[in-house]
């Protein structure tokens, strides 16, 4: 591997967080353990992106972000401290809102003979044959004749082209029918108007409307009509600037197309000249059922792209590759793999790609799997029994499963029956997780994606046809069949290809899948099923070569649709009415699965180890429903049932009166009310500044309703249902009408965040010291209590950070370690102690980072009072060891909440057992946030640490070789 960072931090670039921005940080973050920057997007996006996962030209660095002497500032500036960064690419889309796409504007322009309309994955033929040739564009916020009629689609002329404006978005004219513009009275102003200006005019008429058509494939035709518009534009732009008559004839010709407000057949002619394009304007509604250009999820501003086809790899990738080259990027970060084509075969073109030279090498097929010669990560979510592909060229996943493992080490299985009761009773009704991702599944394709489920089903009927055996199911069966399939998927999606076998894993999901659904299916026969599921597999029998090419592109889009339905029907819906306990509902969690035991994680982590050592291991990413700590809280929930149930009984009692009625149905409802007091005990800050989290919880609940789909949506809003919600809100946080619920809530809230500050040091020390790279999402360094998007994406204070640092590091050096973690300790609230473990626990990773990547994973067993509320692991390489010890389940070891679990008066006689062959590894270990040397001892012939020793000042541990 060329390079794999110790440590990685996520920077979120935008207008506001630019290269010079990120320059000014290298040097805190360095100092910090961070050995690798973690970038967002920077290449160019659409104006005044706050993310940049719209990248609109792939070809320059994002304008938006600096220039790019700025851009190599910050490298420089990286390669100073031996820093390296990972840049996040976007293969599977482009952004095309605000006209900012050149590529997607020249489709527009000139339909399938377009050089770059096989960039994007559009449906030429689509089942709505009025859209034949052309690209819907659902962009309008009323119905295109209204639209039209108020003016609100304006024709322009500039430089030699014509564009009509809606809003922010330009869109162009195809050349070949400029005819339509300039046309109607031609004759009449040519018999005014004689001379050489007239004779060009009429010349370059005739020019465009000779070029070659747009619907035209022939490989010349499209090269003579690239070159042929473009001298049409610029003979136009001459004309137009040297003659005053030209020009005041176009421009007269440019007001009379756009009509009069108020005479409806004024805007004939600007109709029929958006007719003549090879796009199609719509109302935005029309989207999900007749779009034929695939999205990013239902996204209609990110257009998919066909990252398939060698040369739209090489177009996208020319720039970024360059940068890699020059000495920019050490290493990617993958978006969304599971929205290509075939995400093996684009991971291994971008390792060729990548590699030194004119000519890079081929792939060493012997090298292993989580060893690639350049280190890539990619965004994939992992379902219940599934890994990474074996042969994909990768370091490992960006680590979501990561996080949801070591979530769970801090829930309390032991309660999953008494949370089951306390949220079934309190809501009334309670369905299962697995039921109601169903039902979103099959809502998202009815709402927002039935286009793509109606396309797919075509397809599928198209190939039926083909075969006598399959002919007479009927295209209503089919799409039902399928949409059954994708909503029982249990998997975000299979990795079938035309080559290769069927892999165990896969078959198995798609039987499933298909077992599933006819088993919820009550009209398609299962006939059908057998169908889909022999065709999935690659069993149904083949006369022809297109017969196997119709099968292998019907497979890939299927694959291709499983993904973004799952996302949009889990994370984007389901996640956000499942409310047993908010911190299962993670990307790339399992909100049925509560808690873990131990010996699970460690089998885990072994495995980790094993396969995937360079893996990135994550607690909050940009994409996280919560931030970390806010889900080290809510773990705590887990552990007092009763106590959590006292609390949600009373507080309904007490806000009851604050709820307000909307058309018949109660704002909030019982579900809304149990998430919205989960939310407030994990977010509330440790100041108790509730102005604050008001306004942002305002935001927040809108978007979580919306997402939920039960009262309200994006698609179809219900505003007075939202305020209700909000009202009900800001009533429960005003000191005047809610005292009592507040005096409540705070006192039982207190308790719950001292606890999960223990949670959160303990996750945050496995995540830097447990096999894979610790990542950091930026500003997490101190308490994280934001929620998802756009709340987490607000700027971060590194003046704040960086002051938190130089006290930690004066601290640290001006007192004894055992003092130093004391003084933390007692003021922990402010965020310092989380940096401490931080800083101290990644300068011990890179002091001993070939045992903390290479060294065997080793699960240390507890024993004595507390060993269930004990977490520990080795790792050793060799004759050297390191031991990380960590409390879990805490509620119970300090009923004192002011009391940290420190101490022999807490942990008694719990001890940790070390393997036989640690044994010579115990001497000279030495703990790093206190300092303090530690002596194993024998019981019955076994080597034993105390854990009371352990932790006798400090709540987490990590014993390294001493270096003295």
């Amino acid at each position: 591997m060329s390079r794999r960072p110790i440590a990685t931090y996520r920077l979120q670039f935008n207008r506001d967080f630019t290269f010079l921005d990120a320059r000014t940080v290298v040097d805190y973050l360095h100092r910090l353990g961070i050995s690798d920057c973690y970038s967002s997007s920077y290449l160019a996006a659409v104006p005044d992106s706050p993310h940049g996962y719209d990248v609109a030209d792939p070809t320059h660095l994002n304008p938006d972000l600096g220039s790019e002497d700025d851009y190599w500032e910050w490298v420089e500036a990286l390669r100073t401290h031996g820093m390296g960064h990972v840049l996040d690419l976007v293969p599977n889309h482009m952004g095309i809102a605000k006209s900012a796409n050149p590529w997607w504007q020249d489709v527009l322009e000139n339909g399938p003979s377009s050089r770059f309309a096989r960039v994007f994955d559009i449906e030429w033929r689509p089942v709505k044959d009025e859209l034949a040739d052309k690209v819907l564009i659902p962009i309008l916020g009323d119905q295109y004749g209204a639209v039209l009629e108020r003016q609100e689609l304006r024709l322009f002329y500039e430089r030699g082209a014509f564009t009509v404006r809606y809003y922010d978005d330009l869109l162009p004219i195809a050349p070949d029918t400029y005819g339509l513009v300039l046309g109607v009275g031609l004759t009449t102003w040519l018999n005014e108007h004689p001379g050489p200006a007239a004779e060009e005019l009429q010349s370059i008429l005739t020019a465009s409307a000779h070029l070659p058509a747009r619907s035209t494939h022939d490989p010349e035709a499209i090269v003579t009509r690239a070159r042929e518009k473009e001298v049409v534009k610029r003979r136009l732009a001459a004309l137009t600037g040297e003659s005053p008559i030209v020009q005041a004839y176009v421009d007269d010709c440019v007001t009379r197309i756009n009509g009069t407000r108020g005479h409806p057949r004024s805007f004939d002619r600007l109709d029929g000249l958006l007719n003549a394009q090879s796009y199609r304007l719509a109302h935005w509604r029309v989207a999900s059922e007749e779009i034929n250009y695939r999205r990013f999820f239902d996204v209609n501003k990110l257009a998919a792209v066909r990252m398939e086809d060698p040369w739209v790899f090489e177009e996208v990738h020319r720039f970024a590759i360059d940068l890699i080259r020059r000495g920019g990027p050490t290493g990617l970060r993958i978006d969304h793999v599971d929205g290509l084509f075939a995400p093996r075969d684009y991971l291994q073109r971008l390792q060729t790609a990548v590699g030194n030279g004119d000519v890079p090498p081929a792939i060493d097929p012997t090298r292993a799997p989580h060893d690639p010669p350049f280190f890539v990560v990619v965004e994939k979510i992992l379902g219940t029994g599934e890994r990474v592909p074996d042969d994909w060229p990768v370091a490992g996943t960006t680590g979501y499963e990561f996080g949801a493992m070591t979530n769970n080490l801090f829930v309390d299985a032991r309660n999953t029956r008494a949370f089951d009761e306390i949220y079934r009773r309190f809501v009334r009704e309670a369905l299962s997780f697995a039921e109601l991702s169903y039902r979103a599944k099959k809502q998202v394709l009815h709402e927002t994606m039935s286009g793509d489920i109606n396309s797919l089903g075509h397809q599928l009927n198209r190939f039926s046809e083909r075969n006598r055996h399959f002919r007479d199911f009927t295209l209503y069966s089919l799409i039902s069949a399928l949409k059954d399939v994708i909503a029982c998927f249990p998997v975000y999606r299979t990795y079938i290809t035309a080559a290769d076998p069927v892999s165990e894993g896969d078959a198995r999901f798609v039987r499933d899948a298909v077992r599933c659904a006819k088993r919820r299916s009550t009209t398609v026969p299962a006939m059908v099923f057998d169908f889909v599921e022999r065709l999935l597999l690659k069993q149904t029998p083949i006369a022809t070569q297109d017969d196997c090419d119709e099968r292998a592109r019907f497979i890939g889009k299927f694959q291709q649709l499983t993904s973004p339905v799952a996302a949009k029907g889990i994370e984007d819906t389901a996640l956000y009415v499942y409310n047993r306990l908010l911190s299962m509902n993670e990307v790339g969690g399992d909100p049925t699965r509560f808690g873990i035991d131990p010996a699970a994680v460690h089998e885990w982590m072994i495995e980790r180890q094993r396969r995937w050592p360079a893996a990135l291991s994550a607690l909050s990413t940009h994409d996280s429903k919560r931030g970390e700590d806010v889900r080290a809280r809510l773990n705590v929930l887990s552990e007092v049932p009763g106590a959590w149930k006292a609390m949600i009984t009373k507080w309904r009692g007490l806000n009851r009166r604050l709820k307000v009625d909307v058309l018949g149905a109660t704002a909030p409802d019982a579900n809304e009310e149990y998430f919205l007091y989960q939310t407030l005990v994990g977010i509330w800050p440790f100041d108790r500044n509730i102005a604050s989290i008001r306004e942002r919880m305002s935001a927040y609940i809108t978007k979580a309703l919306r997402e939920a789909k039960v009262h309200t949506s994006w698609l179809t809003p219900n505003e007075e249902y939202e305020a209700g919600v909000i009202a009900f809100l800001n009533g429960i946080l005003d000191r005047r009408k809610s005292s009592p619920f507040l005096q409540s809530f705070e006192a039982f809230q207190a308790r719950v965040a001292e606890l999960g500050i223990y949670n959160s040091l303990a996750q945050l020390l496995v995540k830097i010291t447990a096999p894979g790279v610790p990542d950091f999402y930026q500003g997490t360094e101190l308490w994280d209590f934001t929620l998802v998007d756009p709340d987490n994406r607000r700027p971060v204070d590194y003046g704040a950070r960086r002051d938190a640092l130089s006290s930690v590091t004066a601290l640290r050096g001006g007192r004894t370690g055992t003092d130093a973690a004391e003084e933390l300790l007692r003021s922990r609230t402010d965020g310092r102690i989380k940096m401490f473990v931080t800083t101290h626990a990644l300068e011990a990773r890179a002091t001993h980072r070939s045992l903390f990547e290479d060294g065997e994973y080793l699960p240390l067993a507890a024993s004595g009072i507390r060993r269930d509320s004990i977490f520990a692991y080795a790792r050793r390489r060799g004759d050297s060891m390191t031991v990380t010890c960590v409390p879990r389940l805490v509620a119970s070891l300090i009923p004192d909440v002011t009391s940290p679990p420190v101490g022999s008066a807490v942990w008694g006689d719990t001890r940790i057992e070390l393997p036989t062959a640690c044994e010579s590894c115990v001497r000279n270990l030495n703990d790093v946030f206190t300092r303090a040397g530690v002596r194993g001892h024998k019981v019955a012939g076994r080597l034993h640490l105390n854990v009371s020793e352990l932790l006798e000042r400090f709540p987490v541990a990590l014993l390294v070789p001493s270096t003295t």
